[in-house]
């Protein structure tokens, strides 16, 4: 894919009542939000709310990944341990590789935050050349996450395939020098 390409990112709000209309989705704003202030290459976002049901996130993250041809998508909601939190367990449907690294990152700076943070199963994996990283649902944790795992995602990008990222604005990407 050509450098000067626009990146296209998914992004998922996965909550039932952000799709019923009972309250404003924060999660998904909150993610653009952040990706809009520290990516300084071109991108456009794609946002879906879907509802807490495995069968819907999954084929949504099928659909952003394969037709799409979302690079990054970034899911928000759905990761603690609620009989309804089923984030995870799409995702992990979806993926060919997993990469429990990303999660084990976020609960590392979340707990920094709040003890409760161990209770929280985000994790990230590979589809064909999509990255997917499932985020918590609240805006602040949203920031915190992104932060953390933000420097490597667009090297590992890269290395899927997918557009060239690039970060700023505080935040630094990290790519090995070439020899």
């Amino acid at each position: 894919m050509s450098d000067k390409a626009t990146a296209k990112i998914g992004v998922v709000t996965v909550s039932d009542r952000a799709f019923a209309g009972v309250y404003e989705d924060l999660g998904g704003p909150a993610v653009i939000s952040f990706l809009t202030q520290h990516l300084t290459s071109e991108w456009v976002a794609v946002s879906r709310v879907v509802p807490d049901e495995t069968d819907v996130v999954a084929a949504t993250l099928i659909e952003l990944a394969d037709t799409e041809h979302c690079s990054l998508i970034v899911t928000t909601g759905g990761t603690g341990p609620a009989v309804r939190d089923i984030t995870p367990e799409a995702t992990e449907q979806v993926c060919e590789k997993m990469m429990p690294g990303f999660g084990e990152l976020m609960r590392q700076v979340s707990l920094q935050v709040v003890p409760t943070a161990i209770l929280s199963r985000q994790t990230a994996g590979i589809r064909g050349s999509s990255l997917i990283i499932n985020l918590p649902g609240k805006p602040s944790s949203i920031s915190d996450c992104l932060t953390a795992v933000l420097p490597a995602t667009p090297y590992c990008i890269d290395i899927i395939g997918g557009a060239h990222l690039e970060v700023g604005n505080g935040l630094e990407a990290f790519r090995p020098k070439s020899k």
